[in-house]
Order: C-alpha cells, then sequence, then structure tokens
C-alpha cells in the first residue's frame, strides 16, 4: 500500500520560512519522480517543484530563488524549503510520487497559511 504523508504545513507571516516534509512509503522511491503541488481557494492543483531520482529540479517560476526541493533516499523522504514566504503561497501542499509500477500516488495535503 502506497502512502504519502505530508507534515510541516503552518500559519507564518509574510516573509517568514517553513519546510514541508513527506513520508513516502510502498514504492522504490529512489526510482520515484517527486514533487510537491499545491492548490489555493477556487484554483486548479498546480506544480510548485519536482524532483528526481537523481536530484535533477524543477521549479514553477513563482517560487524560483525562494523555495527548494530535496529528497533523502535512505529515509525515503522529500523536503521542501520555503523562504520569503507570500501570501500569495496560501495553499494546500501536496506530495506526489511518480512512480515505477506505474503509479501516481497523492498525500493528503498540509495547509500552508501566509497571513499577518
Amino acid at each position: 500500500q502506497v502512502q504519502l504523508v505530508e507534515t510541516g504545513g503552518d500559519l507564518v507571516q509574510p516573509g517568514g520560512s517553513l519546510r514541508l516534509s513527506c513520508a513516502a512509503s510502498g514504492i522504490i522511491f529512489r526510482l520515484a519522480l517527486m514533487g510537491w503541488y499545491r492548490q489555493a481557494p477556487g484554483k486548479q492543483r498546480e506544480l510548485v517543484a519536482r524532483i528526481t531520482g537523481g536530484d535533477i529540479t524543477d521549479y514553477a517560476d513563482s517560487v524560483k530563488g525562494r523555495f527548494t526541493i530535496s529528497r533523502d533516499n535512505a529515509k525515503n523522504m522529500v523536503y521542501l524549503q520555503m523562504n520569503s514566504l507570500k501570501p500569495e503561497d496560501t495553499a494546500v501542499y501536496y506530495c506526489n510520487a511518480d512512480a515505477v509500477g506505474p503509479g501516481l500516488y497523492w498525500g493528503q495535503g498540509t495547509q500552508v497559511i501566509v497571513s499577518s
């Protein structure tokens, strides 16, 4: 059974930082393309960042220079370090795995609110 469990969402002031974590199980993690997506109220889910098993990364233009995605293949974990947060970053953030199998999997989401 595949599970993706996100943690780290919180209420933070503009300019602040947060680190999201996603624990994966049930997949061959080192071969999976892992990603973070987000969905704001009334908007479509959008890609934030993704990372291959070989640590090649890709970012949405809106987060380049502020967010960093990373992974630890030994721990089956993927992270999203978010700095210089803006109110428009407010959303539910979802962990995604595009796994060998094949299979596309989602976590339950973690809420990030950027507000003063």
